[in-house]
């Protein structure tokens, strides 16, 4: 190890490369519940050609290699279970170019999303993937980020239009293009999103940039009973009303954000509802439409017209729920889950988890992105308390298998990680075959990421 450590020092500058006790501690985890593992050495890579030589090198001596983002993944996406070197792209953090007539931009992997929109900003263009988190634009293409605006404008794999990426040999490839559409041989490109740098490394991004509506409005709804809410997100979305975002909270949720950020809302099952559009007469419309389509679904209160301040402090308190419902319980770790299932199921799938979780001794949120059929359960347990830790495993994969049996997935946006590796054959049954057979071809040592998706 010592003589494979000195041949690394030698492909960077010798302050970007780390073997020190609190780097490799900050490298061992991120924000899951899943167990820490150091990697041997941190690498802070400042270029293509230094990913190329690493990974060159690496690949020719088995050596692990992890890409590392922001840390902000919750399923182990970047924990380095096999050690060896981490990739930290925290200085291949450029904004390379924005072409603005044609909507797009080009960045380095390090890039966080909201450093992104604020440059965009004033050219009136933004890049939509809203994870909530401090994510790298590199983490969210490897683990095809979604997030609260997912309902009217996809995921980050429909924001990927060109890729450079290096593979465990060291090549460097480059895929897709900057045209905005293409029927030019097999799509190479979204093999690589959502692969959790399995495939290969992102070295460079081509992003598709859209407008920013100049107007918007936000309603809230509050329900007695989940279901209820889960009907309207269909009725809505059936309506063809095209709402940015819609975000189911359970009444545990909400009562955690008017304790903590003293907001005048219902102690009940929200709906928060967002629309864009060109203008306010076109909004108040729509706003109306839907007022009318909440009340018949059985919503006991429903407030349109909410100002900017409080949209904000809404949209504000939902990104930061995560970490109200830890800092909450101090004691306790936790775990989130992730399925995702077709609308028509959605109500189905959270009434199951409003029922499986009623009555638990251990704090229990359900929320969730409702106008993608997206529910996460945020469960807590106590550290070092392995029966409730075994009863959260258990509701984890009642919770899955329900979802599957729906005919939906395991994890609609946190990827697949750790946490969710043994569901993939349940999920993919034989094309998970040819996946594996497309990761020996790119990847024959299995350096780049091990222990991930399979």
């Amino acid at each position: 190890m010592q003589k494979w450590l000195e041949e690394l020092s030698n492909l960077v500058e010798r302050d970007r490369i780390s073997w020190g006790e609190s780097v490799l501690d900050l490298h061992s985890r991120d924000q899951s519940h899943h167990p820490t593992v150091r990697p041997d050495v941190v690498i802070w890579p400042q270029g293509v050609e230094e990913v190329s030589r690493i990974l060159s090198y690496c690949n020719g001596k088995g050596i692990p290699v992890t890409p590392w983002g922001a840390g902000t993944s919750l399923e182990g996406n970047p924990i380095p279970v096999k050690g060896g070197v981490v990739l930290d792209f925290s200085l291949m953090n450029r904004i390379l170019q924005i072409r603005p007539q044609d909507f797009q931009a080009d960045v380095e992997p390090g890039v966080i999303y909201q450093d992104l929109n604020e440059r965009l900003r004033h050219m009136g263009l933004f890049f939509p993937p809203d994870p909530g988190a401090r994510a790298t634009i590199g983490g969210m293409i490897g683990n095809n980020a979604s997030g609260t605006r997912t309902v009217r404008y996809g995921s980050t794999k429909d924001y990927v239009l060109r890729l450079k990426v290096v593979l465990a040999s060291g090549e460097v490839v480059q895929l897709g293009s900057r045209a905005s559409k293409s029927s030019s041989g097999y799509d190479l490109l979204h093999l690589f999103v959502g692969s959790e740098g399995t495939l290969g490394v992102v070295v460079e991004a081509t992003l598709r940039l859209v407008g920013m509506p100049p107007d918007s409005s936000a309603m809230i709804a509050a329900f007695a009973h989940l279901k209820d809410a889960g009907n309207a997100v269909f009725e809505i979305m059936r309506a063809g009303l095209e709402p940015c975002a819609l975000e189911v909270l359970s009444e545990e949720c909400v009562a955690l954000i008017k304790r903590e950020m003293a907001l005048d809302l219902p102690v009940a099952n929200l709906l928060f509802v967002e629309f864009l559009g060109p203008s306010m007469s076109y909004l108040n419309e729509v706003a109306f439409t839907a007022e009318e389509l909440l009340k018949e679904t059985g919503a006991i209160m429903v407030q349109k017209g909410i100002g900017r301040d409080k949209r904000d402090s809404l949209f504000r308190a939902r990104y930061q729920l995560g970490e109200m419902i830890i800092r909450s319980h101090p004691e306790r770790g936790f775990l989130t889950t992730d399925m995702a299932v077709p609308i028509s199921k959605f109500p189905e799938l959270l009434m199951f988890a409003r029922e499986i979780t009623r009555g638990l001794e251990i704090p229990a949120y359900i929320f969730c992105h409702a106008g993608n059929g997206n529910i996460h359960v945020a469960l807590m347990g106590k550290r070092g308390d392995d029966k409730e830790w075994d009863l959260i495993r258990q509701i984890n994969e009642a919770l899955v298998e329900k979802a599957l049996e729906l005919e939906g997935t395991c994890t609609g946006e946190h990827g697949v990680g750790l946490g969710k590796k043994h569901f993939m054959e349940r999920e993919h049954k034989s094309s998970l075959g040819l996946m594996r057979r497309l990761k020996q071809i790119l990847d024959p040592n299995g350096i780049l990421n091990p222990g991930k998706i399979f």
